[in-house]
């Protein structure tokens, strides 16, 4: 029997118009109307969040923001705020993704902000960590790992801690088509709960749902969703089309 409630996250990154957006949600909840003991969450474009939220009222489907800004207002053109997202109808954000790191400069400390901001706005973050394949490469990935955790939640209290989300996105293995090993996905999730457990105890280590992101798609999702440590998918190209993504939800046990 699982210890924890297991979740799969469709991120929907640039995708979809609002139109779009809800065929795709009317696909997952029509056509899986009982999705078991398993959260599912849909991660929207800011644009379709309001709209979505309000068609999924009485759906089991969650909603995500795909990102937020770390103060609750202010003169920041183009953002987004914590209170905004909340507002619009989502529960969970997605805070530190790969691309944000990459192609946006974000670093381990305004992630730690953005995640602040994410509770002070009673949101859910979903924190990501990984490696790029230089790091994995050199044996760098768990130094990586280990910084964005002791950054990233710098300050967090223990209760906060216990209610975060967590995935597990190796750089190298995001929209290419490659697949980390089960054995390489398993060793990381064990150091991240292992890093909690050092840091919070072992209660809220065993708390914290740890999700992996990486090319998952239902060819591979149920290799990857028997692994001990493994408490969901945080599911990119995949969730766009709701039968790949129903067979996702279906591969936990």
């Amino acid at each position: 029997m699982r210890k924890r409630t297991p979740i799969i996250a469709g991120n929907w990154k640039m995708h979809l118009t609002s139109a779009e957006a809800i065929q795709l949600v009317d696909g997952i909840h029509y056509g899986l109307p009982f999705p078991g003991e398993v959260e599912v969450i849909v991660a929207t474009p800011f644009l379709s969040l309001p709209e979505v939220a309000r068609h999924l009222r009485d759906s089991y489907i969650g909603i995500a923001a795909q990102n937020l800004h770390f103060d609750d207002q202010g003169a920041f053109t183009g953002e987004c705020s914590g209170k905004q997202i909340k507002d619009a109808g989502a529960d969970y954000v997605i805070v530190g993704h790969s691309e944000r790191r990459q192609y946006f400069a974000e670093t381990d400390e305004i992630i730690n902000k953005k995640i602040k901001a994410a509770y002070r706005n009673n949101l859910i973050p979903i924190l990501c960590v990984g490696e790029t394949l230089e790091e994995r490469e050199t044996g760098e990935f768990s130094a990586i790992i280990g910084r964005q955790l002791a950054v990233g939640l710098l300050d967090l209290t223990g209760p906060d801690a216990a209610k975060l989300i967590i995935a597990y996105e190796p750089v190298w293995a995001i929209g290419t088509g490659r697949t980390a090993l089960a054995e390489q996905v398993e060793d990381v999730h064990r150091l991240i709960r292992v890093s909690l457990a050092f840091k919070y105890g072992g209660m809220v280590a065993d708390a914290v749902r740890i999700l992996y992101g990486g090319s998952v798609k239902p060819a591979n999702s149920r290799e990857l969703l028997t692994l001990p440590n493994v408490d969901g998918a945080l599911v990119g190209g995949a969730s766009l089309n709701a039968p790949d993504f129903i067979e996702i939800i279906k591969s936990i046990d």
